[in-house]
């Protein structure tokens, strides 16, 4: 006769790893995009905002190499300059983007509405909060500030570069989860705007819940966003949120300020011995 031995957390929750923009601030993800089209402008190369906010979240080298692997991209750059980019490209890219992005990104640091309240519902419960970024750390230095400005600040950031790998990988989160002395992880979840955040969440065997409106799948900063009629808001959070569920969220919300009740939802789950 022989058993297996099965171990299940039913305790509550105990923390919240939180995106950066189009999840807390930057309502549409703006500052990364108008940056990478800009580095690739001054290169020669144009690209569309489709094309630069397709890899969104994942850190910003990587975001160019994908960028430059994209078969439109790649001959546009071969047409220009006799071969398709290369990893050399790739750093003069980002050498470029950097700069561009520190210059702009103060300007799109704004907190999204209702995202203060949150985090502080959520500490309320005794919750330890979270950061993950594709941003590197001379970006993040100023959005942190902007945002601290705004009463904003989480127990922990780690930015692009910190961990061996980068988003969808599970490195950043886990990180969280060791400076926050999490455990077991399954008490943890990640909210993010991104297919990448929702793969870096279910990656590190954390809950997932993705936010579709404010982020970079419908891409429109808050203005342009409260201006659209209400069927067309419908529509293109229908379609962002399809594509986020997809990408195998647990849960997807329109912005941050609804997520709080699916905390409650989660703990439901772990108490009935469910994992991510």
């Amino acid at each position: 006769m022989s058993f297996v031995y099965s171990r299940r957390y039913t305790g509550p929750l105990q923390a919240v790893i939180l995106d950066w923009a189009g999840t807390t601030v930057d309502h549409g993800c703006l500052a990364p995009a108008g940056a990478f089209m800009e580095a690739f402008r001054r290169s020669g190369v144009s690209i569309t905002l489709e094309q630069a906010r397709g890899p969104m979240g994942m850190a910003k080298w990587h975001h160019i190499q994908a960028i430059t692997r994209m078969a439109p991209v790649a001959e546009a750059w071969a047409a220009v300059h006799g071969a398709v980019p290369s990893d050399a490209d790739v750093d003069r890219l980002y050498d470029t983007f950097l700069p561009l992005q520190v210059e702009v990104v103060a300007q799109h640091s704004n907190l999204i509405p209702g995202a203060a309240e949150t985090v502080a519902a959520m500490r309320a419960r005794g919750l330890k909060i979270g950061s993950t970024t594709g941003y590197p750390r001379p970006v993040m230095d100023v959005v942190e500030r902007v945002a601290a400005a705004q009463g904003y600040t989480p127990d922990i950031t780690v930015c692009a570069g910190e961990t061996p790998a980068g988003r969808p990988g599970p490195a950043m989160a886990l990180r969280c989860v060791v400076e926050l002395s999490i455990s077991p992880v399954e008490a943890c979840v990640k909210i993010g705007d991104t297919v990448v955040d929702v793969e870096e969440g279910l990656n590190a065997g954390m809950w997932t819940i993705a936010v579709a409106d404010t982020g970079n799948e419908v891409g429109l900063p808050l203005v342009d966003w409260q201006a659209l009629a209400p069927g067309r808001r419908d529509a293109l959070h229908a379609a962002a949120a399809g594509r986020l569920a997809r990408a195998g969220a647990h849960y997807v919300v329109r912005s941050l300020a609804e997520a709080l009740p699916l905390l409650d939802a989660i703990e439901a789950r772990l108490t009935r011995g469910e994992k991510p």
